[in-house]
């Protein structure tokens, strides 16, 4: 056992460290959202949550387990505590979730490896079948920088980059707290086929395909995979870019799965497009962390800005376990951004943005907003948390 005070390890977009407490304060949080907003019930669904340990993915798995007393398997890739060091804000993240699926009185099964790899498909697919025979709902959540293809071994890299020409605009320097300009090169024919291979929907393919060999999916299942677009101030490096090509790439399998479940099982497969939110892949993309500064600030005086949970609560409450199924836009899609791209908001954003200065930063956006929301990605400045005292770090999953 290992008791000791954890204060936050932070370089610019990354927090190499985690506090238990705080990351278990953040799922029962999640959790009450729900309560509040679903009237909870007894459905006896199982889900694949792939993905599963941070942002939307956690936020699908505790809207289930708690709004619809949902069995979860959840995959993630995360690392334990070792020593002194923590554990990742994902595994303490996953461990207050085994806890709080006890509570409810649901099966939280969890496998902790690299999604890609054929080795933990079929430790999942072993699971599945040993503990809740099929699965209803496929939640595919994946943020990596790299895959590892299974069937030829060959070592893909993503980059956010533009294409056809450099992209240059207004960013914050995370650690000197200043609006400043960034240019970025564009990619390579190389760069781009690497970052389809690794943010694609190749391995999504793959793991339904598993899936339905196996027999682990029942009839009718449903599978949806988040994406984002994202207004016109950030086209050029990510709706456009290499990013923009992998979620076409997504896209197009998506469709395909979709065809093949309704021929197979009768099922259904759909892209969710999900709002810009804090996370620990958006902060590392240029633009972003300013972008959502001035978003959060306008979206949250109309009272109309969501987080994760409450965006995934809406996502299983007005489509995919409505009356009348998913509501989707010319390209199937369904549309969880319709308030963050409403011509009322974008034009304001567009606004602020021409303006946004160093010297202005904190007055037309809400940066201090923002660096709470990244902090609390790992458990720091959390509400009730006493950052002072001891905790126990060495928490390790069953």
């Amino acid at each position: 056992m290992a008791k000791q005070v954890v204060h936050p390890k932070i370089r610019g977009f990354i927090c190499t460290n985690a506090h238990p407490v705080g990351c278990a304060k953040n799922v029962e949080t999640q959790a009450n959202y729900v309560r509040q907003a679903v009237p909870s019930r007894q459905t006896g669904l199982n889900a694949l949550i792939i993905g599963a340990s941070t942002g939307y993915g956690l936020a699908s798995r505790v809207a289930l387990a708690t709004g619809y007393r949902a069995n979860t398997i959840g995959v993630f890739f995360e690392k334990p505590p070792v020593g002194k060091k923590t554990g990742t804000a994902g595994y303490y993240n996953s461990f207050a979730f085994h806890k709080h699926a006890d509570r409810q009185g649901v099966k939280a099964l969890s496998i902790n490896g690299d999604a890609f790899s054929d080795k933990i498909k079929f430790e999942t697919i072993d699971s599945i079948k040993k503990e809740l025979g099929q699965v209803d709902l496929i939640v595919y959540s994946l943020a990596s920088p790299r895959r590892i293809h299974p069937r030829t071994g060959e070592d893909y890299r993503s980059v956010l980059k533009p294409i056809g020409k450099p992209y240059s605009d207004k960013t914050i320097d995370l650690v000197k707290e200043e609006v400043v300009n960034i240019s970025v090169e564009t990619a390579t024919k190389k760069e781009i086929s690497d970052t389809i291979a690794v943010m694609g929907g190749e391995d999504l393919t793959f793991w339904v395909d598993y899936l339905l060999e196996h027999d682990c999916l029942k009839p009718g299942a449903q599978v949806v995979a988040y994406s984002y677009i994202g207004p016109e101030i950030t086209h050029q490096i990510y709706t456009s870019g290499t990013i923009g090509q992998a979620k076409d790439d997504l896209q197009q399998h998506v469709d395909n799965i979709d065809k093949k479940l309704s021929q197979e099982i009768g099922g259904n497969a759909f892209v969710s497009v999900n709002k810009a939110v804090i996370t620990q892949a958006s902060a590392a993309i240029p633009v972003i962390p300013l972008y959502i500064s001035i978003l959060y600030k306008i979206m949250d005086s109309k009272g109309i800005n969501e987080n994760p949970i409450a965006q995934i609560t809406r996502l299983f409450t007005e489509h995919l376990f409505s009356d009348n199924g998913p509501e989707l836009d010319d390209q199937r899609r369904i549309r969880l951004d319709d308030r963050e791209l409403s011509i009322e908001v974008t034009d304001q954003v567009k606004q602020v943005w021409s303006q946004i200065t160093t010297e202005n930063l904190h007055h037309l956006a809400d940066y201090n907003r923002y660096k709470t929301g990244f902090r609390n990605l790992f458990g720091f400045d959390v509400e009730n948390v006493t950052y002072n005292q001891e905790v126990e770090t060495d928490l390790f999953l069953p």
